[in-house]
């Protein structure tokens, strides 16, 4: 074991914590520890952005199938794997590659590649990849070790003979070759947008759901219609099961068969060349030493930090999906930002904000979402309107034949007019969102976004315009100008503005 080394900061994960270190960091003697392979994370390497081309690839074959519907006749689509997975991994693999050699040769910052573990609120123990033990003392400490897959107890899923078909989000993509089946067990995002994108590249896919609905635990309308449409592909390359609980997996004649169990104790067996285990993630704060360091977890695992991203031993920080259960990247990012500043700054330290979070979905058709639920709004009781509108219903849907249940819905305080959440299903999902997120953050109240800009027409953004007319008028504005009405001698009745974000 090599003498102690001492360093400033210490940051262990090499996915948004790659972001800290950089200009202003001058002076300060920084280590980097990082045992995920390839280097980068797991939004690089195993996430969202190789995820978002298959599934750009996916939606791109869905499309061409469906090439009829614009009298363009009926060309088969016929996926070569082996091409699509070079395209992907031909521009992630060179981008970690060269980012580990960057930071490899880095004078701000000392590279350690191996797995990281606090022997006490100061010292972490280092287990390089090539058995050596590194002893290192930090003055500060930025834990962003992300999470992993949960894997549930099955018996035989760890049968050594099936093994090798055994797959979670880590390992799916980088399969040499593309299963004729598979199973998906887990019906969240991860579970659909997989099954989504193995589907449309041909793929016969089971997606094994143990609660009566996929996405059960976003917004009721978007859950009930994904899971319809995911149930009835035209081309039956999915076969949705409910209510099914996983009992066991075997070796079976293609490959393994997973037997299942629904409520009311009927039996069911399925035989697939694979099986893709989604059913959650984990964060890695169980792997660093917490106990070691003084670090508090909440009921789920997730390090407890306050608004400054501090744990609970002052000196030590946390970022990401290890502190967040969003485990989104945009969030890891943001959270990134605000500890780089107060690692600079400790003098003068920011807080991460309240602002509202988004998430999307990349299947066929997308799914986006931001703020509350209405299951959530009912249950707070906070005062709430709300609004739906079709794709189908505005011009560029019809450019679109688009002729499914795709819609945008938003929610809004019925008293104030302050939008509170908003769920759309369709197509160009996520990009549709963002003014509302934009709204939302900023406190535009829906009313004014309706009529206070102009709508590109036929953009498909009109869908959102409309969703957003549909609102009741609220309270408060009905209030003002049956008041201003009644002044006879006001020249102009002025606008009220529509008070605070209120607090669910």
């Amino acid at each position: 074991m090599s003498l102690m080394e001492k360093f400033d900061i210490i940051v262990i994960g090499a996915g948004s914590g790659n972001m800290l270190v950089g200009d202003g960091f001058e002076g300060l003697k920084v280590a980097l520890i990082d045992e995920g392979r390839p280097f980068g994370g797991t939004c690089l390497n195993r996430g969202c952005i190789p995820t978002k081309m298959l599934a750009h690839t996916g939606a791109v074959a869905e499309e061409i199938r469906h090439a009829s519907r614009f009298g363009l006749g009926k060309p088969v689509v016929k996926p070569d794997w082996s091409a699509i997975h070079d395209r992907v991994f031909d521009r992630i693999d060179p981008i970690a590659n060269g980012s580990e050699a960057s930071r490899s040769i880095s004078e701000t910052v000392a590279l350690k590649r191996g797995h990281a573990r606090f022997t006490d609120p100061h010292t972490v123990e280092v287990t390089l990849f090539d058995g050596t033990v590194e002893q290192l003392h930090g003055e500060r400490f930025v834990i962003a070790t992300g999470s992993r897959p949960s894997i549930p107890e099955i018996p035989g899923l760890d049968h050594p003979d099936i093994a090798p078909l055994i797959h979670t989000s880590d390992s799916i993509m980088r399969v040499e070759q593309l299963p004729s089946s598979l199973i998906v067990l887990g019906g969240g995002v991860v579970a659909c947008e997989f099954a989504d994108i193995f589907a449309n590249l041909g793929v016969k896919v089971t997606v094994i759901q143990r609660s009566g609905t996929l996405l059960r635990r976003k917004d009721a309308d978007i859950a009930r219609a994904f899971t319809h449409e995911l149930a009835h592909r035209d081309q039956g390359q999915i076969n949705v099961r409910l209510n099914q609980q996983a009992m066991e997996v075997e070796p079976g004649p293609n490959g393994l068969t997973l037997y299942t169990c629904d409520a009311d104790g009927i039996e069911y067996s399925y035989n697939a060349n694979a099986i893709l285990v989604a059913t959650g993630r984990v964060p890695n704060s169980d792997k660093i030493g917490r106990e070691e360091a003084g670090l508090e977890v909440d009921e789920s695992g997730y390090l407890v930090v306050d608004e400054t991203l501090r744990t609970s031993v002052p000196h030590i920080y946390a970022l990401g999906d290890v502190d967040n259960p969003h485990e989104l990247k945009h969030v890891a990012n943001h959270e990134a930002r605000v500890v780089r500043h107060n690692l600079l700054h400790p003098e003068a330290p920011i807080t991460v904000g309240d602002r509202p979070v988004p998430w999307a979905m990349f299947t066929t058709p997308q799914i986006a979402s931001v703020g509350a639920t209405e299951a959530e709004l009912a249950e707070s009781g906070v005062p709430y309107v709300s609004a739906i509108h079709f794709h189908r219903d505005v011009a560029y849907g019809w450019a679109l034949e688009d002729d499914g249940d795709h819609f945008v819905k938003v929610l809004a305080h019925s008293e104030t007019g302050l939008i509170l959440g908003a769920h759309i299903y369709g197509p160009d999902a996520a990009l549709l969102l963002q003014p509302l997120i934009q709204a939302m953050t900023f406190g535009l109240d829906a009313a004014t976004m309706a009529r206070g800009q102009y709508w590109p027409h036929p953009g498909l953004q009109e869908v959102v315009e409309n969703a957003l007319l549909k609102l009741p008028e609220p309270q408060e504005k009905k209030a003002s100008s049956k008041s201003a009405s009644a002044d006879t001698g006001a020249v102009k009745a002025k606008t009220p503005r529509w008070g605070k974000k209120p607090r669910s």
